[in-house]
């Protein structure tokens, strides 16, 4: 049976659009936006084909036909079949995680209009990009797209000072398009009248910065608080060995969802919680699809720029941050669930529909 997802899109087949970026990588942030700007393109008659880490798992999991993100022969026909090569989110154009990233994306572009393809980004976070090679990458490639939007009003900004001279508007994340899902009995805790709340760690390259020490504490003064932590893993290399260390941290085993394997999962299970504090961007975005309100601790300015969109308070910064301080404000925090609640009601349904500037973007441009 295909995903929800998938069947939301017309069985027309009129237009085969592309989708690239860090695509069926494990990141459960990346295949949602992925999965809701597909959504909300549902009904217009499009095909879509994925370029993916993991194309088996991704026609697995969402039905859409993948192609191997590193198969150069692949990739090239996969483009010369498309009628537009569209990348749905995420912040591609980047070189902190990698330097390679932007030359790639970079050479995925210009394969396309090669071969006259349209090329539209839609949903996109900009930077960091410390490095010359990074920098002309993108600024050579974005220049080259029939369309952009970004997801905040600090990558329009950070377009500018790129130099990017392609007109760009501000949209939203694309995964603020996926639907709310249906709350099954298997996505319920018992929690014998404990708090419940996900907490979404990420490793940080930094050195010095000891991210399994601050949370392993945080579970254990949560724990003491009467409060139930459950671990997300948002991105499966990564994550998964951090939150082990985490349990090994606290001194016992804490709660993980080390098994979901898409963001509708995710969103399941987070309806459920009281609370996430998360360092994942879209672990933030997810919650508050389903209306839970995220506190978000800050390892780079996509994260404080979220917060600010979100207006639930500032993130908290890294630097200098202790296991007491962060349970004090997320106790804090806690408090004000409904307050939040209101106020989150009414930034998600702002956010989805700027969203859907992207999907009318696409709409437009590919016809």
């Amino acid at each position: 049976m295909l995903n929800p997802v998938l069947r939301s899109l017309g069985t027309e087949t009129m237009k085969n659009l592309l989708l690239g970026g860090y695509l069926g990588a494990g990141n459960l942030g990346d295949d949602a936006v992925m999965l809701g700007l597909v959504h909300g393109l549902g009904g217009a008659g499009y095909s879509v084909t994925v370029l993916s880490g993991a194309p088996e798992e991704t026609h697995r999991l969402y039905g859409f036909p993948s192609v191997p993100r590193r198969d150069n022969k692949a990739i090239e026909a996969a483009i010369i079949r498309c009628d537009a090569l569209v990348f749905p989110g995420g912040s591609i154009f980047q070189d902190s995680t990698s330097m390679m990233s932007p030359t790639y994306y970079a050479g995925l572009v210009e394969t396309a209009k090669k071969h006259g393809k349209k090329v539209v980004l839609v949903g996109q976070g900009i930077g960091p990009l410390k490095g010359f090679i990074g920098k002309g990458a993108s600024k050579k490639a974005l220049n080259m797209a029939d369309g952009i939007t970004v997801r905040d009003p600090a990558a329009l900004q950070a377009l500018k000072e790129l130099g990017v001279t392609k007109p760009a508007r501000v949209a939203a994340d694309s995964a603020f398009l996926l639907p709310v899902p249906r709350l099954s009995e298997e996505a319920g805790y018992g929690m014998g009248g404990m708090r419940a709340v996900a907490l979404a760690p990420r490793p940080v390259k930094e050195k010095g910065r000891d991210i399994a020490g601050l949370f392993g504490e945080l579970c254990k003064l949560l724990y003491q608080s009467g409060t139930m932590p459950t671990l997300l893993p948002m991105d499966r290399a990564e994550d998964i060995p951090l939150i082990d260390a985490i349990s090994k941290a606290q001194g016992g085993k804490v709660p993980d969802l080390r098994k979901i394997a898409t963001p509708m999962e995710v969103q399941q299970r987070l309806a459920r919680m009281d609370a996430v504090l998360a360092m994942r961007l879209h672990a933030g975005i997810l919650a508050a699809t389903v209306g839970v309100p995220p506190m978000m601790v800050s390892y780079d300015p996509k994260v404080s720029a979220f917060s600010k969109l979100l207006d639930l308070g500032p993130a908290l910064p890294l630097e200098g941050l202790t296991a007491p301080r962060l349970l004090d404000a997320f106790l804090n925090f806690l408090k004000a669930k409904e307050r939040n609640a209101k106020i989150l009601e009414r930034k998600r349904e702002e956010q989805a529909k700027a969203a859907e500037t992207s999907v009318e973007l696409i709409k437009t441009i590919v016809g």
